[in-house]
């Protein structure tokens, strides 16, 4: 079965075919960091990661392209308000989203623009503009004509001209010929960062950044622009007016991965629902809380709860558990060259994370029976498999990420620690003191480590609450 995708463009599920065999071009809309990543941003960094590594997992090579941008008004606004320079508002909070991403195990994109450094692409994007008449200046501002564009504009979020209100993306809306009309470049304001153009000192708008750098590295047409469903209008339908009406034919196939709420509400400062990830991690670890992120279809709609997180801990828990009973019968090997048929139906069938974890956690349980059995050949089966099918989600307990660079890093100490200890457990038994025996094991519990008896002698893991 081929990958197919919704595509937010004609409003139906596509067959992928990429623009070039074996290569794919991915543009995803990144952060606009006037504040921390909230687990929201979160969600869609891990959405397009396992788009990213499915893609990969399916022979395709990949460039990744994920812009920063890092002007804009809520920057400055917000850099104003604590009296600190705009950039240092936007390089540091960049870095927040930057360990986000890290830590919940998200590749690092092929390049990650910045709208700053691409102010020249930019100054030729609007001057190509200007020449075919779908831009005007006014009032020290540059602006998009929609009317120039008019039988197009609209396409992608569905929506017709007249019923579009003003735009209200300066302060110089009366200068518009259009109330509708955007901005593509801004005129310097005093104290405000300004870079020099034919059309007078300015900075970027909001829409165009997105068309110079996605056009800059993926080519004037290209597979695959991802984003928020919130992004759709007008952002992204600004970015396909201004690229196609320069001549670009931009975009292939637009993916939108759903908005998340948090117990029902939509996040919002002045409610006090914003929930970022150092309250994640209070909850959960690195691995868990992408597990959870990443279990629902990427195009719904989904609840934060701390019940849900507390499901999701669960769950990847059962493969944690499978995995190191497995590997400590068998050894950890590697994971499988393919994945399961149904696995990989289900990740062609528009990026079906939930049923491709269903086959995940049927092939952890047939892993299970296996191991009450004793049957060493199928263990070491079921463990390749399912190692192969949670590494393309970014979820393999013994992947690199989550053996040395999620939090485990004293691992190696305890280990050898506890080790010592179920030694002299063990003696103690064979001389039948069990008092002393259990007293040991009493101590670990005490101390948050599990013990659990095996055919293949006794293990131990961290107590989770």
């Amino acid at each position: 079965m081929s990958l197919r995708l919704y595509d937010t463009g004609t409003r139906s599920v596509r067959t992928f075919e990429p623009l070039e065999e074996g290569r794919v071009g991915m543009y995803v809309c990144g952060a606009t960091p006037q504040a921390s990543p909230h687990i929201g941003h979160l969600r869609s960094g891990v959405i397009y990661d396992v788009l990213l590594r499915w893609l990969r997992a399916s022979g395709y090579e990949v460039t990744f392209a994920r812009n920063v941008t890092d002007v804009d008004d809520k920057i400055i606004a917000v850099a104003a308000e604590r009296g600190v320079p705009w950039f240092a508002v936007a390089e540091g909070n960049q870095r927040v989203f930057t360990q986000g991403y890290d830590l919940l195990g998200c590749l690092p994109p092929t390049i990650e623009p910045r709208a700053t450094g691409h102010v020249p692409e930019m100054i030729v994007l609007i001057r190509r503009l200007i020449e075919k008449g779908h831009a005007y200046t006014a009032a020290g501002d540059v602006y998009f004509d929609v009317k120039s564009w008019a039988d197009h504009y609209g396409e992608l979020s569905n929506q017709r001209l007249e019923n579009m209100r003003p735009t209200g993306d300066t302060p110089n809306e009366d200068a518009k010929r259009d109330p509708r009309d955007f901005a593509l470049w801004k005129g310097a304001k005093p104290g405000e960062p300004a870079w020099e153009t034919p059309w007078g000192d300015g900075r970027p708008g909001w829409h165009l950044e997105c068309s110079a750098m996605a056009t800059k590295y993926l080519g004037p047409v290209f597979d695959i622009h991802g984003g928020g469903v919130d992004l759709i209008f007008p952002h992204h339908e600004n970015e396909i007016a201004q690229s196609r009406a320069a001549g670009d034919g931009f975009a292939r196939y637009w993916l939108h991965n759903g908005l998340l709420t948090v117990d029902g509400e939509k996040m919002s400062k002045s409610v006090g629902n914003v929930v970022l990830l150092p309250d994640l991690l209070g909850k959960a670890r690195p691995a868990e809380i992408r597990y959870y992120l990443a279990s629902a279809h990427y195009r719904s709609l989904m609840d934060y709860t701390d019940a849900a997180l507390a499901e999701a801990v669960s769950a990847y828990q059962r493969i944690e558990g499978f995995v190191t009973r497995a590997s400590e019968v068998v050894g950890a090997g590697e994971p499988a060259g393919s994945v399961p048929e149904a696995f990989a139906a289900a990740m062609n069938d528009d990026l079906g994370v939930p049923q491709a974890l269903a086959t995940l956690h049927e092939t952890v349980r047939e892993g299970n029976s296996a191991l009450a059995a004793g049957d060493e050949d199928a263990v070491r089966r079921d463990l390749a498999s399912v190692r192969a099918m949670a590494g393309v989600l970014g979820l393999d307990p013994l992947s690199e990420q989550w053996t040395q660079g999620g939090g485990d890093d004293l691992r190696p100490v305890v280990d050898a620690l506890v080790a010592v200890a179920l030694e002299q457990r063990q003696a103690a038994r064979a001389r039948k003191d069990y008092a002393s025996a259990d007293a040991i094991r009493d101590g670990l519990a005490d101390a948050g480590i599990v013990v659990e008896d095996t055919p293949h002698g006794a293990r131990w893991e961290l107590k989770r609450d």
